[in-house]
């Protein structure tokens, strides 16, 4: 399933894989502004942070996967040292995800 695949690319920072796993009409919405990022822009941001030796998923769990979304939570420390709780949901289409919004709360 795409939970276990996800997992293993952010992992291993692996961008390639990563990428694979997005649809060619991926979006990401933020969660700080509502705002759509398309996938080539969502690359970009993407690489910048699993190239930080600082981003850290910790407690990483599916909490439901099926052939439509994967719901799933981390607690993420990101590269500027800030750390959120994030609860992730994915859409999926074609057996990729297709969109990806996100709720955070900032954790001290």
């Amino acid at each position: 399933m795409i939970y276990a695949a996800l997992q293993a690319a952010m992992n291993n920072k692996d961008m390639e894989a990563y990428a694979n796993l997005l649809h060619d009409d991926f979006v990401f919405v933020r969660h700080q502004s509502g705002t759509e990022v398309n996938k080539k822009d969502w690359l970009v941001a993407a690489q910048g942070m699993m190239a930080s030796e600082d981003l850290e998923f910790i407690n990483s769990r599916c909490i439901y996967e099926n052939h439509e979304i994967v719901v799933m939570h981390d607690v993420m420390k990101f590269p500027d040292g800030s750390k959120e709780a994030v609860m992730g949901v994915s859409m999926l289409k074609d057996g990729k995800i297709v969109r990806i919004e996100t709720g955070a709360t900032p954790l001290s």
